[in-house]
């Protein structure tokens, strides 16, 4: 392709990322699944090593994290590719990056210095922990964020070491409110004609969905702990078992409860002083959850989603990637896409969401293959010159 794909709510927005690994690649990927154009900056050679990362004989974590994207091979430590890099960014409305903070700085593309050349540039800055404060110069990454910020401390089981959550959601979390913060500051630039920095902190990105952990510890001195599958004084909200697997039900509403036990055969426990109130079930979690157990235990997770459905409770199979290929819900609403590739045939990945009802975002260009496979093409389309 030799020329920027249409459609989405963002199509004509022009899009330089500098980012690596994947705080700062995700945050392009999800302007790119909305149409912006993504330039990515990649050193000649290895390129972002994101392209070695994944699963299995063929990894593809690649394919997603820089769909929608063009490479452009830049050495950002020289002088040619620092100015190549400037001129680039001179046409962006959005520069992304998420190295260490003061690299940019380094490398001679101060933000602040890039925006006496580009007044309306927003510059979205993802770090382990700001630009400012005594913290922000060491490194960080999304596994740190999320110690600091007091998600690894709540995950997992009491008697064991913290948990992770199995995929990078520091990192994820942090790309999203940089996005976030881009479509913030494009819409006060649409006012104004003004750009600015959006600074976006994995950790702070993590404790910002943290909840009531802190205002609870402020205010009672009461501290949340690690509950393995449950979450403390949620009562019933659990992974239960059935006679061929397991089975997720959240009923931890009063009505929801009342309609759960009488699907249960037991419509009594949901007037029974233990069990009818969210405290009530709250305090005696573990009782209730043992309870519902050995109910679900008697039924296949066919039966017992045959009996949710009709109950209107809340609960569903803990999917997999094979279960969710395999799902008519996941089909109809196209929440998995197929994409060529070059290398790998077609590959089936996870598609754009939210989804927008007049601009649907969508992935219009696979992954580039080859790093830097698209500088003449940009070059040319963005600054008129050969590559």
């Amino acid at each position: 392709m030799t020329e920027a794909s249409s459609g989405g709510a963002l199509e004509g927005l022009k899009v330089v990322e500098m980012g690596q690994l994947i705080a700062g690649p995700f945050c392009g990927q999800l302007l790119g699944d909305m149409g912006a154009e993504i330039v990515k900056l990649e050193p000649p050679g290895g390129g972002d090593q994101m392209r070695n990362w994944g699963q299995g004989d063929k990894p593809s974590w690649w394919r997603v994290i820089a769909r929608n994207k063009y490479s452009v091979a830049v050495d950002l430590r020289s002088e040619e590719g620092q100015s190549l890099a400037r001129d680039l960014i001179a046409k962006a409305d959005i520069l992304i990056e998420n190295f260490r903070p003061g690299t940019l700085e380094k490398w001679n593309l101060d933000p602040q210095e890039l925006r006496k050349t580009n007044p309306g540039l927003i510059v979205v800055r993802v770090s382990g922990y700001g630009q400012t404060g005594p913290y922000s110069s060491r490194a960080g990454f999304g596994g740190i964020g999320e110690a600091m910020g007091g998600w690894r401390g709540i995950v997992g089981y009491p008697e064991l070491p913290p948990a992770r959550m199995g995929v990078s959601i520091g990192d994820t979390l942090a790309a999203t409110y940089g996005c976030m913060g881009a479509l913030a500051a494009l819409h006060h630039r649409s006012k104004t004609g003004e750009g600015q920095i959006v600074d976006s902190a994995l950790y702070e990105a993590v404790l910002q969905v943290m909840e009531s952990t802190v205002s609870d510890y402020s205010a009672s001195g009461t501290k949340r702990r690690r509950t393995g599958s449950t979450l403390p004084a949620i009562a019933p909200s659990n992974v239960y078992p059935c006679s061929d697997g397991e089975y997720l039900i959240g009923a931890n509403q009063d009505g929801v409860f009342a309609r759960l036990a009488a699907a249960m055969g037991r419509p009594e426990l949901a007037d029974d002083e233990r069990y009818a109130t969210h405290r009530a079930r709250g305090v005696r979690q573990e009782e209730l959850d043992a309870l519902i157990g050995e109910w679900t235990a008697t039924l296949t997770i066919e039966q017992l989603e045959a009996k949710m459905v009709e109950a209107s409770v809340p609960a569903g199979r803990v999917f997999d990637a094979e279960d969710m290929l395999a799902d008519p819900h996941f089909a109809a609403r196209d929440a998995l896409v197929t994409v060529p590739d070059a290398e790998l045939g077609e590959i089936r990945m996870q598609g754009v969401f939210p989804k927008l009802s007049g601009t649907p975002g969508s992935v219009r260009r696979p992954a580039p293959l080859v790093v830097g496979q698209d500088t003449d093409d940009v070059l040319k389309r963005w600054l008129g010159r050969e590559g």
